[in-house]
C-alpha cells in the first residue's frame, strides 16, 4: 500500500471508492464535481492509498490559511482494519503542518459512532459548536 497525491488517472478508482463509502452522499458531493473543483485549488491536499493500480483510500484535506480541514476520509470495505484511514490524515495532517496549519476541524455525522470513535483515537476531540451550511 502506498498514499501518495492524487493524479487524474485514479479518477475512476476514486469515483467507485467514493460511491462505496458515501453512497448516500448528495450529487453535489460526487467525485464528477468535487475532483475538478478540487484540482483548481492547485493546493495538493487530495491523497489517495493505492494497492497495485487499485484506489483503496483517499483523504481530501484544505487549508485557508486559518484553519485545516479534512474531507472524503474513506477506505474500502475490504480494505479496512490495516491502518489506512489513520496513515491518511497522518498524511494530511502532515501536509496541512507544512503549510503551517496548526488546528484541523472535520465534520462526522452525529450517527456515525464508530468513525467518532475512529477519530477520537487519532486525538480528535467532540468540540461544543454547531455545524451549520447554506447551499449556494
Amino acid at each position: 500500500m502506498e498514499i501518495r497525491p492524487y493524479t487524474r488517472e485514479d479518477f475512476d478508482g476514486l469515483d467507485a471508492l467514493w460511491r462505496e463509502a458515501f453512497p448516500d452522499d448528495p450529487p453535489r458531493n460526487r467525485a464528477e464535481q468535487s475532483i475538478p473543483a478540487k484540482l483548481a485549488m492547485n493546493d495538493d491536499l487530495l491523497f489517495v492509498a493505492v494497492d497495485g493500480d487499485m484506489v483503496i483510500g483517499s483523504i481530501m484535506a484544505g487549508y485557508d490559511g486559518h484553519r485545516g480541514w479534512l474531507y472524503s476520509v474513506a477506505v474500502r470495505q475490504s480494505a479496512k482494519r490495516r491502518g489506512i484511514g489513520t496513515a491518511l490524515v497522518e498524511t494530511a495532517e502532515a501536509a496541512l503542518r507544512r503549510l503551517g496549519c496548526c488546528k484541523i476541524n472535520l465534520q462526522v455525522r452525529s450517527t456515525n459512532a464508530a468513525v467518532i470513535e475512529f477519530y477520537k483515537g487519532l486525538g480528535f476531540a467532540v468540540e461544543d459548536h454547531i455545524s451549520m451550511g447554506r447551499l449556494l
